[in-house]
């Protein structure tokens, strides 16, 4: 009996002499939110994960753009004009006639023509923002 526990004692005792050290890995914990130091790359993916899971869509009449086909339109007859306007003015004041001086209003702007000794002073007036934009067209 004596001899059994010996030899188990010596065994255990080997055991710990020749066995090799544990080793371990450090465990590092990242966020995947960028908002909490997670990597930057990740805010995409969040936020397209979070509109497919949204359910508070909002209901509108839009078409399947989701844009107003009036106010596209009223924007579409805006540029129009002014593109008009444009070439006529180029075409005026490069031409024989001359631009009318005036005042006009299309839509949402109001424009000012006034010749001046020096060229043409067009203002245009945005009624929407309220900005104002000013154009010297010199003569040459």
């Amino acid at each position: 009996m004596i001899k059994k526990s010996f030899i188990c004692f010596a065994a255990f005792f080997l055991l710990l002499i020749f066995s090799e050290t544990a080793t371990a890995q450090e465990l590092v914990w990242r966020p995947i939110n960028p908002s909490f130091g997670g990597n930057p790359f990740n805010a995409e993916w969040l936020l397209t994960q979070a509109q497919v899971q949204d359910k508070l869509k909002e209901e509108s009449s839009l078409n399947i753009y989701g844009r107003d086909p009036l106010t596209d339109f009223k924007e579409s007859l805006n540029r129009q004009i002014l593109s008009q306007i444009s070439r006529q003015l180029v075409s005026n004041t490069f031409g024989e006639d001359g631009m009318t001086d005036g005042h006009y209003e299309l839509g949402d702007f109001a424009i000012d023509i006034t010749s001046t000794s020096g060229g043409i002073n067009i203002t245009i007036f945005d009624f929407t923002t309220g900005g104002e934009t000013n154009i010297f067209v010199p003569y040459f």
